[in-house]
């Protein structure tokens, strides 16, 4: 089980975004999240969003640096993954 954190790069109330997801189970992220001081308000279906300002720390913490795409690859193939279709209820 992994928890992987990727590329700050999506823009949004002044700051940059990055995703933060388990490879394995949404319980280990969410103790993960949890014991680094993310809040569960971050928790979006499948992922926290977490802040540029929060990346360094949590990759200290044992999250492991993954590019956008292998965050995603992981993330589908983990079968954790909420499609935007799912999103939208159909």
């Amino acid at each position: 089980m992994t928890v992987l954190i990727d590329q700050p790069m999506w823009p949004a109330h002044d700051t940059i975004w990055a995703h933060l997801v388990s490879d394995a189970s949404l319980d280990e992220l969410h103790a993960f999240a949890a014991a680094n001081g993310i809040p569960r308000r971050g928790f979006d279906r499948d992922h926290y969003d977490v802040p540029l300002e929060r990346h360094e720390a949590l990759v200290a913490a044992g999250a492991v640096f993954v590019s956008n795409r292998e965050l995603v690859t992981r993330l589908r193939a983990s079968g954790l993954r909420v499609t935007a279709r799912e999103r939208r209820g159909l």
